[in-house]
């Protein structure tokens, strides 16, 4: 992983307006619109037109009102930034999550930091969701953009949930006025939906939902995304019926994940320490009756590995990541204690194979993280979100120069790290965050409040 020093990349830190987050794991119902959804227009009238791609911009650099702090002739320079100088009034400040705003303070987004960010509520939150890969190319970069998605509801009652496939057109740049365009198919559940997952391959479109009644359910997204695609097409009823039910745990789980190497292989986990495995065959998929058992209590992830087709890992409230290999027995093949609490979420660099040894290590997020996922095209980038209402997005490969060295401090005096590149807010409760795997550096995430869209000018 090639480094790149700290002055070459410019850091982005924006917020949108915060409210307070709720601590529990699953989300509160919080009915908005009788219609499935509906995008917001962040900055409504608020903009004049602009061209294309210029205009007057007004942007926050890192070097700004750096003071020099001399210590010797022998030692290095360093230029420390307080975020707290004072400012003329008129004049907009860098917000970091955390601190309380002044009187007559409000927080707005900073429209320069985005190239695209649109806001989507729904009727019913949803904890989880996938991207659908689609036909429509690799590295797109061009506008409007074009997104399908499939998502699954935590309503106020059992019987109003639902599954929802949708297709998301017209996501213009942030300085557009164009109305985006929401499309969706829904799918009828009893029972809120803990995990979704789609699989990755593009000749294969089926999405397997852990509900909170125990089971994962396995349906075929064709003939829904067919009629997302063909006007007049109506999809049958019996595309409603899930192609396979996973019935083998013995209580709800989150651990959930298909194979990226053998096309229609999925693993499940459970809050009892069960993980199971379903395959696909000719004739429909089988499910093997005896489970991979190591974790001493609930499994809360799972990923495969991307480049072993047998392997795995899995993340535990037991405070400990496992590596498994199913040519073995069903007993993890190693065990990691990686941190002091309990292991929410993983995420496996598909870009990089080097030795397993920690790179970085962290202390940002004042709350649990509950969504991980690393770049899919930038070996060094990843994006994290957290119970504190913010998202951040990381450079692994910053590191400070030692000829022009800045420390970047907070309010008390606390180092921000050269690796932070981008702190994205506006939502509450966030429960996950997915790169699109097609769509350059485009980046969706789901909470309490709904769905952003958004991309930086950083990516």
């Amino acid at each position: 992983m090639s480094k790149r020093r700290q002055k070459d990349l410019d850091v982005d830190r924006t917020t949108t307006t915060k409210a307070p987050f709720g601590a529990a794991n699953r989300l509160d119902p919080e009915p908005m619109d009788e219609d499935m959804g509906e995008f917001e227009d962040p900055w409504e009238d608020e903009l004049e037109s602009e061209e294309e791609d210029s205009g007057d911009e007004e942007i926050i650099e890192d070097g700004e009102d750096e003071e020099i702090i001399e210590d010797g002739e022998d030692e290095v320079m360093e230029n420390e930034m307080s975020l707290t100088d004072s400012k003329p009034a008129n004049r907009p400040r860098v917000y970091l999550p955390g601190y309380g705003l002044g009187e007559g303070e409000v927080l707005e987004p900073d429209e320069s930091a985005y190239d695209m960010l649109h806001r989507l509520n729904v009727k019913w939150p949803c904890l989880s969701f996938d991207i659908i890969s689609d036909q429509l190319g690799d590295n797109r970069m061009s506008y409007p953009a074009t997104a399908y998605m499939v998502a699954g509801t935590q309503a106020d009652k059992p019987k109003n949930n639902e599954l929802m496939v949708m297709k998301l057109t017209q996501l213009h740049k942030t300085h557009k006025k164009d109305d985006p365009v929401l499309e969706h198919r829904s799918i009828k559940l009893r029972g809120g939906v803990n995990r979704v997952r789609v699989t990755p391959q593009r000749n294969l479109q089926f999405c397997a939902a852990w509900l909170e009644t125990g089971k994962v359910h396995i349906w075929d997204l064709t003939l829904h995304i067919k009629s997302l695609d063909t006007p007049g097409y109506t999809t049958p009823k019996a595309a409603q019926t899930p192609t396979h039910t996973v019935d083998c745990h013995s209580t709800e789980g989150y651990a959930l994940d298909w194979s990226p190497l053998s096309p229609g292989k999925l693993l499940s986990g459970d809050n009892h320490t069960h993980i199971y495995l379903t395959t696909k065959t000719e004739s429909g998929f089988t499910t093997d009756q005896i489970p991979c058992i190591g974790h001493e209590s609930s499994v809360e992830d799972i990923q495969w590995s991307p480049n072993e087709k047998n392997v795995f890992c899995s993340a535990s409230a037991d405070k400990t990541v496992k590596i498994w290999d199913l040519r073995g027995q069903r007993k993890p093949s190693l065990s990691v204690k990686a941190h002091e609490t309990d292991v929410n979420v993983i995420s496996w660099n598909k870009s990089t194979t080097a030795a397993p040894t920690p790179v970085a290590s962290f202390k940002w997020h004042s709350a649990p993280v509950t969504s991980v996922e690393w770049h899919p095209t930038e070996e060094s980038v990843i994006a994290v979100s957290g119970a504190d209402d913010q998202i951040s997005i990381w450079d692994l490969s910053v590191e400070e120069d030692n000829e022009e060295s800045r420390i970047i401090r907070d309010e008390s005096g606390s180092r921000i790290p050269s690796q932070l590149l981008f702190i994205h807010q506006g939502q509450t409760d966030i429960k996950e965050l997915h790169w699109h795997p097609q769509f350059s550096g485009m980046l969706i995430s789901t909470a309490a409040s709904g769905f952003h869209v958004f991309k930086t000018v950083s990516e």
